[in-house]
């Protein structure tokens, strides 16, 4: 008998999804704070824009790499954001979704029996598609000083061989909240140049950032700003944090000029292109977007500070600070199976989150909270979550 490949095997199930699939057959009731996604709905005016598309007959297929004006829209964004000048029509690859820019980028950089070296705790998909591409996944974990996430540079440093091809980061981070400082970006480009790898930047999170000067709405600084064209750098983008557009599967990939035209090629195998409606519509997010994302991150700030205050007040949680995305990692003490803590909580108290040990090393004892939600959601959620951890 046929047997499935071992590679696919390999493949661990994801522990969110496994939390997921408990809460949905358990119907109506249960408090959803495990999946990376807001419960607001995609504005409207985006939902207009993409029943216009669909009118003016963008339902068809589209170039491999995208739509020539969706490409331009995103390079303009690079300029007016970054001041980064990019080719886009040889630097930017439209795909339909984040996860998908992650797995196109992976794909093109990884042979079989190379090694990824993942910045972790960090989203379980990173790891899984290197995998994927049967290779190996190597977790290094940050270190948390001064409530604070820190690269540890030494143990990078210790981790890297041979066999590496591929240093991953997510700043904005999932889970972590943590943002990596111009400094530490300079230190991850120096350090792939150094051992000559790619380095693959997730910027999915690039707009939920909540700076010390309080200013909302501006991005967090991306690695393209201190990247040279011939630097071996790809970013993985999405629409989908930013613009409530999760289940609308538009992302992007901005590379160097040798792997976006190879990425192009291998995006007909894997779905030929992202939707031409949906493309369509995230021109004008990026166009308009502006003023909803202002909104929607005030939103999310307070309810980030409502919760850090709720969780301080607990013996025994330790929450480090989150300046973007829209989570919180609390440490609990004497956490050992963060699994079965989740699965107990939405059993008994109706309330679903992601346990820590889904996000690789560093992760188990941990606990992740997807605050992005309506303020009555999140209220009765931490009310009921503070309730267990204090006995």
């Amino acid at each position: 008998m046929p047997e499935v490949a071992s590679s696919a095997l390999a493949v661990p199930h994801s522990r969110i999804r496994e939390i997921a699939d408990i809460a949905m057959a358990m119907g109506d009731g249960v408090l959803r704070l495990y999946f990376g996604e807001s419960n607001l709905p995609t504005p409207d005016f985006l939902k207009r824009a993409a029943q216009k598309a669909m009118a003016d007959g963008f339902t068809y297929y589209t170039e491999n790499a995208g739509l020539p004006s969706t490409r331009r829209m995103l390079a303009r964004y690079y300029e007016d954001k970054h001041k980064v000048a990019i080719d886009p029509m040889s630097e930017i690859v439209v795909t339909a979704s984040g996860v998908q820019a992650l797995h196109l980028g992976i794909r093109c950089v990884l042979n079989p029996g190379d090694e990824a070296i993942v910045l972790t705790p960090a989203w379980q998909n990173q790891m899984s598609i290197a995998e994927m591409c049967n290779a190996t996944a190597k977790m290094v974990a940050l270190r948390c000083e001064s409530g604070r996430y820190r690269v540890d540079f030494d143990a990078l440093e210790a981790a890297v061989n041979p066999r590496t091809r591929l240093l991953v980061y997510t700043s904005p981070s999932n889970p972590l909240g943590w943002v990596a400082s111009v400094e530490e970006q300079q230190r991850l480009l120096d350090f792939a140049r150094r051992h000559n790898l790619w380095l693959l930047a997730d910027e999915v999170y690039e707009r939920l950032w909540y700076p010390a000067d309080g200013t909302l709405g501006k991005p967090v600084p991306s690695i393209l700003r201190l990247c040279t064209r011939e630097d071996a750098v790809l970013v993985a983008q999405s629409f989908s944090k930013s613009y409530c557009m999760t289940g609308w599967r538009v992302g992007w990939i901005v590379a160097r000029k040798d792997l976006a035209g190879r990425a192009t090629k291998l995006n007909e195998f894997m779905v030929s292109c992202a939707p031409a409606f949906a493309q369509r519509a995230s021109e004008t997010a990026l166009e308009w977007g502006d003023d909803t994302v202002r909104q929607m991150l005030a939103l999310y700030k307070s309810n980030r500070d409502f919760c850090l205050q709720a969780l301080r007040k607990v013996k025994g949680v330790t929450v480090p600070e989150a300046e973007g995305a829209f989570y919180l990692f609390p440490r609990i003490d004497g956490m050992k199976d963060s699994f079965e803590f989740c699965k107990r909580l939405l059993l008994d108290m109706n309330v679903g989150l992601a346990p820590g040990v889904a996000f690789g090393e560093g992760g188990e004892g941990s606990i992740r909270i997807c605050y992005a939600v309506d303020r009555p959601i999140l209220e009765e959620a931490m009310g009921r979550l503070v309730s267990v951890l204090r006995g």
